[in-house]
């Protein structure tokens, strides 16, 4: 990043701090990564009502929609990292397994590049070991 660019970037984020301070004071010491605290994982039951074959009776079932979404956040970044761990868990509670999920996130190399995969596959791993924790 040149001295221009990093300048342009820095006036960027002051401005859009305090565009949301404006909008709201809170916003201001908001952490989108402890959003994800405020939707526990839903059961495999309501994720199928939600997601599955309820609204899409011929469609995807509920494990296959998450893994597609797993892909698609992957593709996205860091900036969805969030919402991955959020799908991660929902995916392994509608009976993905682990490597089903490390599937998608390693086809999304070739879409999203390799720093994405490789940040969306760390992001699956601590999912993974807080799950075990959880199962232990």
């Amino acid at each position: 990043m040149n001295e221009d660019f990093q300048k342009l970037f820095n006036t960027m984020m002051e401005q859009g701090t305090e565009m949301a301070r404006l909008f709201n004071p809170a916003l201001e010491s908001f952490n989108p990564s402890a959003l994800e605290k405020l939707f526990p994982t839903m059961s495999k039951d309501m994720m199928e009502m939600w997601f599955g074959k309820t609204f899409n009776r011929e469609g995807l079932d509920a494990r296959t929609r998450l893994l597609v979404t797993i892909g698609a956040l992957t593709v996205l970044g860091a900036q969805a990292e969030p919402q991955l761990r959020l799908t991660i868990r929902h995916a392994l509670e509608a009976g993905a397994t682990q490597r089903e999920i490390a599937e998608v996130i390693f086809q999304m190399s070739m879409f999203g590049g390799v720093p994405a995969m490789t940040k969306a596959l760390e992001i699956a791993q601590t999912v993974f070991d807080e799950n075990s924790g959880e199962n232990a």
